[in-house]
């Protein structure tokens, strides 16, 4: 009878230790998730989505349009460049026997030159005389000097630094017709103008 007694007690005092003591009662369960705050998530990240897609194309197109003004600049700064350097090469003529510098056209195409040497501070040219065949090799290589040094002169009263013009004679030595006759020699007596040698600077178109 005592023995069955201890046991009972026994037991009753191990259950009530449980009761009382025991491990941490279990977690409750997670909740479900609800199907409206799924629905506003996805919404939300389809509308960032959208946002994201819409900066990128925003920037892929001013990015193309920046690619595409650059091009349009560089074609009409070549246009230009090849218009400068065409009106930079034009020549200017001379009576027989003469270096002074014609009114009309050839001081409008002095002026063109001045425009250009103007907008472009760091450029330099090289003025070369020519005289037609007639006069001795002596007298021509003088007057082709003085017909470069006039033109020259014309640009520096201007305002051009003179160290920014050489000039030299080539006499009747460079003949642009070869002919012996007036039609050769009117278009033989004239200034050249170029770049010197390794000096080919960047044109600009005159302006400003």
């Amino acid at each position: 009878m005592r023995r069955t007694l201890a046991i009972s007690l026994g037991a009753a005092v191990v259950v009530l230790a449980a009761a009382c003591g025991g491990g941490p009662p279990p977690p409750p369960p997670a909740p479900e998730p609800n199907a409206d705050s799924l629905a506003r998530v996805r919404d939300s990240l389809a509308q960032e989505q959208a946002r994201q897609d819409s900066i990128r194309r925003a920037q892929e197109e001013a990015a193309q349009r920046a690619a595409q003004a650059r091009a349009d600049s560089l074609a009409a700064l070549g246009r230009a460049t090849d218009e400068v350097k065409g009106m930079l090469a034009t020549m200017i003529h001379f009576d027989f026997d003469k270096s002074n510098i014609r009114p009309g056209e050839d001081t409008q195409t002095l002026d063109q030159k001045f425009a250009v040497l103007q907008a472009n501070p760091g450029l330099q040219i090289e003025i070369v005389g020519n005289c037609d065949e007639r006069g001795s090799d002596e007298y021509n290589l003088a007057l082709g000097n003085r017909r470069a040094l006039a033109a020259k002169q014309y640009l520096v009263s201007r305002g051009i630094s003179a160290d920014r013009i050489t000039t030299r004679s080539m006499g009747e030595e460079n003949p642009t017709n070869p002919a012996h006759d007036a039609d050769a020699w009117s278009p033989n007596r004239r200034a050249e103008f170029t770049l010197p040698a390794g000096r080919r600077a960047a044109l600009l178109a005159p302006g400003g």
